[in-house]
């Protein structure tokens, strides 16, 4: 029998390192592991979660696709990583189980109303995705295939995923109540055969999207960060969207956010900012906040 060989690669400074199988497998799989309890079917990857510095691991085929933590670089341990993989395989073990010892938790989908008319909620009961992510349109999805599938509906208009939930914007001329069914019923079918929500190369691009570093902020900056990570943010995110910190003008005493998800272009997204988001930052910093605008409201 032909030993199993592991070709090992990846960019200098990358999180991410692949480990193809040669000769190749017959297995036919694209699948992502967020942690050890979601590998229960695949023997390979729960070994690799072993690893202190693995986060997160993802089967395409004859390729293990590995993501590490921050606390070494992949030139430390590649080696090291890939021949351990190389005698798990040579050893006989497996790196999928067969479909039989798969057990499937049941996927749930529930549409949920939001302040915004143009926009609706659609809840499940896995995670989706580690942040929030707004995509306007198409061409922000690239590598992100249940995305760009939702937006090959015609009345798709803007979507943002958060941890549990998609949020979807439609055009104006068409009701809810014509497509909320449709959206629930693919977004359930999509999940439960498993399809990958946001691709490799995605992941890896997007670290500037929704988290604001501290250690480019002054006091109240971080201080109007803290408020509105607080007591802004689940507010919103129960609306289905997201508040994102802009910038702050010590003269004018002036906080600019952007609004993300259902916040974005709610008509009552003005009366939010001013008579509550406005209001929390004027109370918790006094002298130090008089307006809020949205730089996209």
């Amino acid at each position: 029998m032909q030993k199993i060989q592991i070709v090992a690669s990846c960019n200098s400074g990358a999180k991410l390192a692949k480990f193809t199988i040669n000769p190749a497998t017959k297995i036919n799989i694209t699948k992502t592991y967020a942690n050890i309890d979601q590998a229960a079917d695949a023997p390979l990857v729960k070994q690799l979660f072993y690893l202190p510095f693995v986060k997160k691991v993802s089967i395409e085929n004859d390729t293990i696709i590995v993501e590490r933590f921050d606390i070494l670089d992949w030139e430390e341990v590649i080696t090291e990583v890939a021949k351990q993989i190389e005698d798990y395989l040579n050893d006989g073990g497996s790196i999928i189980d067969t479909p039989k010892n798969i057990k499937k938790s049941p996927i749930t989908i529930y549409a949920e109303s939001t302040p915004n008319p143009s926009a609706m909620k659609f809840v499940a009961n896995i995670k989706l995705t580690e942040q929030s992510i707004s995509f306007e349109n198409i061409e922000n999805a690239v590598d992100a295939p249940l995305i760009k599938a939702l937006f090959n509906f015609p009345y798709v208009k803007e979507i943002f995923l958060d941890e549990n939930y998609i949020s979807i914007s439609k055009y104006e001329g068409t009701d809810w109540d014509e497509i909320v069914m449709e959206l629930r019923g693919f977004i359930k079918s999509y999940l439960e055969d498993e399809k990958i929500i946001l691709g490799n190369s995605f992941l890896e691009s997007i670290g500037k999207i929704t988290s604001v570093s501290s250690d480019n902020l002054n006091e109240t900056e971080q201080e109007i960060v803290k408020v509105l990570d607080e007591y802004v943010k689940p507010a919103v995110a129960s609306d289905g969207g997201n508040i994102i910190f802009d910038s702050y003008s010590e003269k004018e005493k002036l906080v600019k956010v952007l609004l993300q998800g259902a916040c974005s272009g709610c008509p009552s997204s003005t009366f939010t900012l001013k008579s509550g988001i406005e209001n929390i930052l004027k109370e918790m910093l006094p002298g130090k906040v008089n307006l809020v605008e949205a730089v996209n409201g």
